[in-house]
Formats: C-alpha cells, sequence, structure tokens
C-alpha cells in the first residue's frame, strides 16, 4: 500500500508578504528621466523591472495585486521625484 504524501503548504508568512509588497512599490517608483534642454522624456523603468518580477515570482501572491501595486507605485514616482535625473 502506497504511503500518503504531504500535501506542500505553498502559503506564505505575513512578514514575506509585506516585504514583498514594500519591495514592489519601491522598485516600481523608480523613474529615469533624461533632461535635454527644454524637454524631459521619464522612462519608467522600475515598473518594468517590477514586471519582469512578477513574472518570475516563486512565491504566492496573486498577480493581481502585485500589478496593482506596481501600477500605483508607478504613478505615484512619477509626480514625487524619485529615481534618475539624467541631463543631456
Amino acid at each position: 500500500m502506497p504511503k500518503k504524501q504531504k500535501k506542500l503548504d505553498k502559503r506564505e508568512a505575513d512578514s514575506t508578504y509585506m516585504l514583498k509588497i514594500v519591495l514592489y512599490l519601491i522598485i516600481g517608483s523608480q523613474w529615469l528621466r533624461i533632461n535635454t534642454g527644454l524637454n524631459e522624456l521619464p522612462i519608467p523603468v522600475g515598473f518594468i523591472i517590477g514586471m519582469l518580477f512578477s513574472r518570475h515570482d516563486h512565491f504566492i501572491i496573486d498577480r493581481k495585486i502585485e500589478y496593482a501595486v506596481l501600477l500605483m507605485a508607478a504613478f505615484i514616482g512619477f509626480w514625487i521625484p524619485m529615481g534618475i535625473n539624467l541631463i543631456v
């Protein structure tokens, strides 16, 4: 008679969940702003990196929540001067 295999508990701790949400907020709010005289070209580098992280996530959080946090952080980071400013 085969032994019953134990199901692995794939839930993560609350502290891990909060750490991931905070990291997504920090990463998502980073922008690269390229200033050329009168024009400014903002590029959402943190949002792009965060999307790559969320697609290859080993832990279990609903991706919709991750995407919402990244979008909110990118929107807030656009208006708050966060990220890198390059003057060309």
